[in-house]
């Protein structure tokens, strides 16, 4: 009878998948992701928006400036800024707030109630005299608004809300600066801001014309820094300079 021969086999490394196994593998693999627009994209391009826009109004005002030249600023469309923030009155808005709520920001960064009082009212002083230096956009908006009569401002619950604090601080340095026998004298925090304020931007809004007045440069780095000392020698010598009785 004729001997039977096994099934002759084809011998494979043991690493080596069999079909079934390719297909197997196929079939679990994870599918690729579809690409989704991030979240943190649409907050870039919102915020390149809006600093375009900032930029935009400060320079030409609410009627001069365009929304199709934002929108080419912000490396964006014009549908983008509709869709983000509605309409041009309602960017013109968005950032007005914004140009507050940075220096605000900032503000809070100085962490005033623990500082010493003299400190404190130095570090406040020379603050806002480097901010608007360093910020004509912020003069600029500001400066517009005003001519507007603060039409939009008076509008943003955010502008006297986000103030608050700022007097609270100031008024905070003047009490415990009377406490310490450091300060001399009383005063209505607001009145003491709008005086640091205007230490700080008359010569910056004004500056074309007081220069021509002065026949120098007022954007000069050197007369700035001499303008700095300044600002803050006078607020620090209005609240320690000793008071004659009943002044």
């Amino acid at each position: 009878m004729p001997r039977l021969e096994a099934p002759a086999t084809v011998s494979r490394p043991c690493d080596q998948p069999t079909r079934e196994d390719q297909d197997l593998v196929t079939i679990n693999a994870p599918k690729p992701r579809r690409r989704t627009p991030h979240k943190r994209d649409a907050e870039a391009t919102r915020r390149r928006i809006l600093d375009a826009a900032c930029h935009a109004f400060a320079q030409h005002g609410l009627s001069g400036a365009r929304i199709d030249q934002i929108a080419q600023a912000a490396e964006a469309n014009v549908q983008m800024i509709y869709r983000y923030f509605g309409g041009k009155q309602e960017l013109y808005l968005a950032a007005l707030e914004d140009t507050y709520a940075r220096i605000r920001a900032h503000e809070r960064q100085l962490d005033l109630s623990t500082q010493p009082p003299e400190e404190g009212m130095r570090r406040l002083v020379e603050f806002t005299f480097d901010y608007l230096r360093d910020n004509p956009d912020f003069v600029a908006m500001i400066r517009n608004e005003n001519i507007a009569s603060g039409r939009f401002a008076r509008t943003l619950p955010m502008v006297s809300d986000t103030t608050l604090p700022l007097l609270e601080a100031i008024d905070d340095l003047v009490a415990r600066g009377r406490a310490s026998g450091a300060f001399k004298t009383e005063i209505d925090p607001a009145q003491l801001y709008v005086t640091i304020l205007s230490l700080a931007i008359t010569h910056l809004s004004q500056r074309h014309t007081l220069s021509a007045m002065f026949q120098r440069d007022l954007g000069d780095a050197d007369w700035l820094n001499e303008r700095r000392a300044h600002a803050v020698e006078v607020v620090m010598t209005y609240l320690t300079a000793p008071r004659a009785a009943g002044h």
